[in-house]
C-alpha cells in the first residue's frame, strides 16, 4: 500500500485507475515524443504537462492523471524541449524568458494534430527545471451550434464595424469561441471577405473550412510580426473587412483596435477580464489619466458586443460554458456617452440583466437544466449580490455627500 492505494494499482501501466503509456521507454528521446502525445490525445487529454522530476500529467475533463510511470528527469526534458522548439530553447529559458509556440504532428497528408505550447523555467527540487504545458487543439474549429452559443450572441456577432470583445480568465475557452465565430463568418452565404488574424500562437487553422467568398490570412506573434499593436497597424495597410487581435492587454494594442474599429473595420479581440462592466473599466484604465476621457468615449463609440465566458465542471464529466454578454446598440451607446465615464461600470451592471445576460443568469439556467451543481451557481449568485451591495453603498455615499 502507498497513500492508501492498493499495490496492484501502482504497477507499470496503471495508476489512479487510468492507464499510463504502454510504450513508455526507459529514457525519452526525440522520436518518442510524437507517439506519446498522440496517445495522450487519443485517451481524451485536453492538456499534457511535462515537468522536471515529475511524471507527465494529462488533464482529462478537468482532472489530472499520470501518463507516465516514472518521473521525467533533466535528460528526458532536454529531449522534449529540443523536439518541440530546438536546441536553443534551454538557453532562452535560462535567460528569464518563457516560450509560446504551436506544435503540429502530421500523421498523414490529410491529418494533423496541433498543440498550443508554453515552456517556462521553474525550480524543481532545488535546481532549475522546466514546465511544458501543451493544449491539444481540434483539427478544425467547432461550430457555434456545437458550443451551444446563445442566439442573441450569434445575432450580434457580425456588426458592420466596431469592436467585438471576448473576455474571460486564462483557460476559459475564449480562443475556441472566437474560432467558432470565425468559422460561422467564413461559412456564411456571402463569406467574410478578407479576414486577417494576429495570434500568439495560432491555435486554430481554417484550411479545412471552404468558402469562395472568404480569404483568411493568419499571422503569429512574434514569429511574423513583433506585437499585436504592430499587427493591427499592418492590417490597416492590407484592406481587410475583419481583423482578429489575439489579445488586447496594453494601451497601444487597445488604441490601435479602437482606431481600426473607427475606420470602418470589424475588429475581434480577447481581453483577460470577467464581466461586461469590468471589461470596459479595465480597458479604460490602461490609458494615462490625461487621455482617459477621450479614449473612453472612443471605446464606447466603437464597442458593439462584449461576451464573457468561463468554464465550470459539468455533472457527469466535461465542462460547461457560462456566458455573460451584452450587445451595445446605438441607443445604449448614446445613453452611455451622455454619462461621465466613471459612472459606466455601475450603470452597466444594471443594464446587463435587462439588455443581455449576467453570469448569474447563465449559471441559473445551467443549474435548472441539471448541467452544473448548486455550489457553482452560488459562486456567481453571491458575486452578483456583493457587487449590488457595493453599488448601493456607493450611491448612499454620493447622496450623503450632496447633503
Amino acid at each position: 500500500m502507498e497513500a492508501g492505494r492498493p499495490v496492484s494499482l501502482l504497477k507499470k501501466g496503471i495508476d489512479d485507475l487510468k492507464e499510463t503509456w504502454p510504450g513508455e521507454p526507459d529514457r525519452f528521446l526525440e522520436h518518442h515524443i510524437d507517439p506519446f502525445l498522440l496517445w495522450c490525445v487519443k485517451r481524451g487529454a485536453s492538456d499534457v504537462t511535462f515537468q522536471t522530476n515529475r511524471a507527465v500529467y494529462s488533464e482529462i475533463y478537468g482532472t489530472l492523471y499520470p501518463s507516465t510511470y516514472r518521473s521525467i528527469d533533466g535528460a528526458d526534458m532536454a529531449a522534449v524541449v529540443s523536439r518541440l522548439y530546438g536546441a536553443e530553447a534551454l538557453a532562452i529559458l535560462s535567460g528569464g524568458a518563457d516560450i509560446d509556440l504551436s506544435y503540429e504532428i502530421m500523421t498523414d497528408r490529410f491529418t494533423r494534430t496541433r498543440f498550443r505550447v508554453n515552456m517556462t523555467a521553474i525550480l524543481a527540487d532545488g535546481r532549475d527545471g522546466v514546465q511544458i504545458t501543451m493544449r491539444a487543439l481540434p483539427s478544425a474549429p467547432p461550430t457555434m451550434k456545437q458550443l451551444k452559443v446563445d442566439q442573441e450572441i450569434i445575432k450580434h456577432w457580425r456588426p458592420r464595424n466596431g469592436l467585438v470583445l471576448v473576455t474571460g480568465p486564462t483557460g476559459s475557452g475564449k480562443s475556441t469561441l472566437l474560432a467558432a465565430g470565425n468559422r460561422m463568418l467564413i461559412e456564411s452565404p456571402h463569406g467574410c471577405g478578407k479576414m486577417l488574424t494576429y495570434e500568439a500562437p495560432i491555435e486554430f487553422t481554417y484550411d479545412t473550412i471552404t468558402s469562395n467568398r472568404s480569404l483568411v490570412a493568419q499571422s503569429e506573434i512574434p514569429r511574423h510580426l513583433p506585437t499585436f499593436a504592430a499587427g493591427v497597424r499592418n492590417a490597416l495597410r492590407r484592406k481587410p473587412e475583419i481583423i482578429l487581435v489575439g489579445e488586447a492587454r496594453d494601451r497601444e494594442t487597445i488604441s490601435a483596435a479602437i482606431e481600426a474599429g473607427q475606420t470602418g473595420h470589424l475588429v475581434f479581440a480577447t481581453v483577460h477580464t470577467t464581466g461586461v462592466a469590468a471589461t470596459i473599466r479595465r480597458m479604460v484604465s490602461t490609458f494615462e489619466p490625461s487621455e482617459r476621457t477621450e479614449r473612453a468615449f472612443a471605446l464606447m463609440e466603437t464597442v458593439r458586443l462584449i461576451v464573457t465566458q468561463t468554464l465550470v465542471p459539468k455533472i457527469g464529466g466535461g465542462r460547461q460554458a457560462l456566458r455573460e454578454y451584452m450587445p451595445f446598440t446605438e441607443e445604449i451607446r448614446e445613453y452611455m456617452l451622455s454619462l461621465s465615464f466613471d459612472k459606466w461600470a455601475a450603470e452597466l451592471m444594471q443594464m446587463v440583466p435587462k439588455y443581455g445576460k449576467t453570469m448569474e443568469q447563465a449559471a441559473k439556467e445551467a443549474l435548472d437544466a441539471g448541467l452544473i451543481e448548486n455550489r457553482y451557481y452560488l459562486v456567481y449568485a453571491q458575486g452578483t449580490k456583493a457587487a449590488q451591495e457595493r453599488k448601493e453603498m456607493q450611491e448612499q455615499d454620493e447622496t450623503a455627500g450632496k447633503h
